[in-house]
């Protein structure tokens, strides 16, 4: 079970500046009424992904089956939460549990980065996920087009055996190809939105075909759901204390929340929290539609390579942040350090102990700083790296997201800001029906003394 270490986001002797214990109790009554419209919520059926743990993924299981062996490889097309999920498992384990399967994501539309992706794989071995809950996302449209105009000229008898699509089950571009050229297909929940779908069929058929445990990976999340289902001591609901502590801290002019994981395995979950933690309390307006511009920024950062990077600003710079780390207990492989010069007091100390002490010293090194600076921090530790730990950080990140979201007054589910910059990319490459998105943007130009 994971481990919530919250004692550094509470006044105390050490960080008398942190939040009191007496300020959780003044909001009881919020987080109540956060918690009943969760409730409710997930009543009329809007935060889908609380049920995607019981969902059954035998499809899924019986697709990998099925699937010719030759295929030791598969490469992701997708952006945003179509994509930083599966990124953020994969790295996770595929060292941890020593998978045998690679899986590439194509997550920008960077042609060098295609380029790359093409030279390193065996097309003749390779199957590609399309993923795109819209089915026009024209990031993930584009590389689809290129993809398949590749693997039509190389395979003409087999390319649909190459292609996967993970789309809307009734609706847009991708379902009406699949209908028409019967792709195999996975489907993205109506009521799951992109970045609460890394336990969906978005990020379970490129887990399992990773060898992933996909239902080690929702057991955890179960769990997790499970132990956050009580509001009768907050203490004991690590999602909604985490939530509560971080809003108070916006409140308070702590507008960053860094995640800083001790582990390189552990890098790609901080992408994955990012998008979940921007997109979703990034907001204008409010309920009522009142401009009120909330959200905290986040912020990643790796131990121990950022001690010697932004650990600087994190300790002496504005008091302006919450820092959260990642700790891994045990590693899948460790190694000792050898005493090679027990004469010589600078590295002789280090002789005998595991690079793992050492990261985690490192770490311990770090709190300890930031606690004397007055700096609040978190730890959130791994007992070790597997799929039942990231299936319960998944769930806690995406309830709390919810409900800091309501302590906010904000809807965390949608992302207007993101459509703004889709319309006008629409409109740019030319696509029917952005007159109006055209005009601006030439009037804009031209305000730029551009044509």
């Amino acid at each position: 079970m994971l481990t919530f270490e919250y004692r550094n986001l509470l006044h105390s002797e050490l960080i008398p500046t942190a939040i009191p214990e007496s300020r959780i109790r003044d909001y009881t009554r919020a987080c109540k009424l956060a918690n009943e419209e969760i409730q409710a919520d997930r009543q009329a059926g809007i935060l889908g992904f609380y049920d995607l743990p019981e969902r059954d993924v035998s499809h899924i299981l019986n697709f990998m089956e099925s699937l010719d062996p030759k295929f030791d490889t598969m490469v992701v097309l997708g952006i945003g939460g179509s994509a930083l999920g599966n990124k953020a498992l994969y790295s996770a384990l595929k060292t941890e549990r020593n998978l045998d399967k690679k899986l590439f994501v194509y997550d920008n539309v960077d042609p060098v980065f295609l380029f790359e992706i093409l030279n390193q794989i065996n097309l003749d071995t390779t199957i590609f996920n399309v993923i795109s809950k819209s089915g026009t996302t024209a990031e993930t449209m584009a590389a689809y087009l290129i993809i398949t105009d590749i693997l039509k000229k190389r395979y003409p008898e087999d390319y649909k055996n190459r292609l996967i699509i993970t789309t809307d089950k009734d609706k847009g571009f991708l379902r009406k190809l699949c209908n028409e050229e019967h792709y195999p297909s996975f489907v993205v929940p109506d009521n799951v939105g992109g970045r609460f779908s890394v336990l969906s069929d978005v990020g379970l058929v490129s887990s399992a075909f990773a060898k992933i445990d996909i239902q080690k990976l929702l057991q955890g999340a179960a769990s997790m759901r499970n132990r956050c289902a009580d509001l009768t001591n907050i203490y004991d609901n690590p999602a909604y204390l985490n939530g509560l502590l971080h809003y108070l801290y916006f409140r308070e002019g702590k507008n960053i929340a860094v995640m800083m994981p001790y582990s390189n395995s552990l890098y790609d979950l901080a992408d994955w929290y990012r998008q979940l933690w921007a997109e979703s309390l990034g907001k204008r307006y409010d309920l009522k539609g009142r401009e009120i511009l909330v959200g905290q920024t986040p912020v990643k950062a790796l131990g121990a390579t950022d001690q010697h990077s932004q650990i600087q600003l994190y300790t002496e710079g504005p008091y302006d942040k919450v820092i959260t780390f990642l700790t891994v207990l045990n590693f899948q492989h460790d190694y000792v350090i050898p005493n090679l010069h027990p004469e010589s007091e600078d590295v002789s100390y280090l002789g005998e102990h595991k690079l793992s002490e050492l990261l985690n010293a490192e770490r311990l090194a770090t709190e300890i700083a930031l606690t004397k600076a007055k700096r609040p921090n978190a730890n959130i530790i791994f007992p070790q790296i597997d799929e039942f730990h990231l299936g319960e950080f998944i769930m806690m990140y995406e309830i709390q997201t919810v409900f800091t979201g309501k302590l906010l007054h904000i809807n965390p589910l949608d992302q207007p800001g993101v459509e703004a910059g889709k319309k006008a990319t629409y409109a740019l490459m030319g696509k029917p029906g952005y007159d109006k998105e055209r005009e601006e943007i030439q009037q804009y130009l031209q305000k730029l003394g551009k044509k």
